[in-house]
């Protein structure tokens, strides 16, 4: 049987890969990978009722990422709505591609630690759809917003969620984890950086200001647009301060930002303040990329339940031992599999008797699971969303971004291995 499940996941997965070749949308592969693999679970299972309490569990997560998706999708599409993305798009008056890419990598790297490195990936998707008309710069561009929405989500305890997992969990405390991986995760990206700006070139093209909307007043974008970073930003503070699930702060979010639209149109007739609504922002949401997401998080969701990403952290345990190795192993599993289930993984093969809070193993293991993702562009929430909204190609991530990542990714390693031997940070 598991057999079975891990040859359809790995078919699903190449179809996936090759969307543009087949002809096939990804979103239809996924889901039926997902959908498949379950089956095949269920149909060899002799307890059909356990199977479907794991099914519930496994999709109560998903629909938690989802309803998050989705509600911070929407949001960001109000504020574009109101062209409120305009207030730092005008800030923002380099031309040159070099410069350019270090702006929003680095702005891009502090914003993702400061709301997380999903919601970043869909604001950037956003605002660069307002700088650069090219489409081919700006998936290069996008590329670099992957990397830097993951290595800046690794070194704070907010920024992705697998490093709030271990912060929930106990392993890491917020302090020691934006202390010892601050600098790991900026050299993350600066190496890439460093060496994309080589290559780098000319100048953009101008962006053509009369598409921008203008039915807005400058304080309706204004108002919408901090009322809407002022939700994104306090939903991890919702989420501390509750104890509840990021969704329901991001729905919240959503609800009173949907108040204040209707109180701030209400003078408008239903058709002139129809393309400012909530209603509408729904409307214009990428579904599609939501039930790709479903798909993948479901059929990952089936090799967890089936054991065989809990086999894979134990075989990684018993053939190679070092801890460096097995966590560098971890992150680059993560690209292909997801660092949910590979850290969930990690979490239950040992407990805080074998590595107390703060050790090296868990803040080495935050780090190697949020940015190893990087490598491929389904390896990480960021990667996903921003494949699903642009639509980029698998196979030219691969070849224009990945390598990339990866040297990205071990210089990291190395900078936090050589600071802990070092300093003892």
């Amino acid at each position: 049987m598991e057999s079975f499940i891990l040859v359809i996941f790995v078919v699903g997965y190449l179809f996936i890969a090759f969307e543009h070749s087949v002809q096939i949308n990804k979103a239809a592969s996924a889901l039926i990978t997902g959908v498949l693999c379950w089956t095949v679970y269920i149909l060899y299972s002799s307890d059909n009722h356990f199977v479907g309490e794991q099914l519930a569990e496994h999709l109560g997560d998903a629909a938690g990422i989802l309803f998050f998706l989705l509600g911070a999708m929407t949001i960001v599409e109000l504020i574009d709505a109101h062209d409120g993305f305009t207030i730092i798009t005008s800030r923002i008056t380099a031309t040159n591609k070099r410069s350019l890419l270090w702006i929003i990598s680095i702005l891009t790297f502090f914003l993702s630690a400061v709301l997380d490195n999903l919601t970043t990936s869909i604001v950037m998707v956003s605002l660069l759809r307002k700088l650069i008309t090219d489409r081919n710069d700006r998936m290069v561009f996008l590329g670099f917003v992957i990397i830097a929405a993951n290595a800046g989500g690794a070194w704070s305890p907010i920024g992705d969620v697998t490093t709030t997992m271990l912060w929930i969990g106990g392993q890491v405390t917020s302090k020691n984890i934006i202390i010892k991986l601050f600098t790991p995760s900026l050299a993350c990206l600066i190496v890439p950086l460093l060496i994309a700006s080589f290559k780098m070139k000319g100048k953009l093209n101008p962006v053509n200001k009369a598409s921008d909307n203008t039915g807005t007043t400058n304080f309706e974008r204004n108002f919408i647009f901090w009322s809407g970073i002022s939700i994104l930003i306090l939903v991890p503070a919702f989420k501390t301060a509750t104890h509840l699930p990021p969704y329901m702060g991001i729905l919240l979010g959503l609800g009173i930002l949907w108040v204040i639209t209707e109180i701030t149109h209400k003078s408008k007739n239903d058709e002139e303040k129809s393309e400012y609504s909530v209603v509408h922002a729904l409307r214009k949401a990428d579904t599609p990329s939501v039930l790709f997401f479903l798909g993948i998080l479901l059929a990952i969701g089936s090799l967890q339940a089936t054991g065989q990403l809990g086999s894979l952290a134990q075989l990684l345990d018993e053939k190679i031992g070092d801890i460096n190795q097995i966590v560098l192993s971890i992150g680059l599993l993560s690209s292909i599999v997801d660092n949910v289930p590979m850290v969930a993984g990690a979490i239950g093969m040992y407990d805080l008797q074998t590595y107390p809070s703060d050790h090296y193993f868990w803040e080495f293991l935050a780090y190697c699971a949020g940015t190893g993702g990087s490598a491929l562009i389904i390896g990480s929430a960021a990667g996903v969303a921003v494949m699903g909204l642009e639509k980029i190609d698998f196979f030219w991530y691969l070849k224009n971004i990945s390598l990339l990542a990866l040297i990205g990714y071990f210089v990291g390693a190395f900078v936090y291995i050589l600071q802990h031997q070092l300093f003892h940070i």
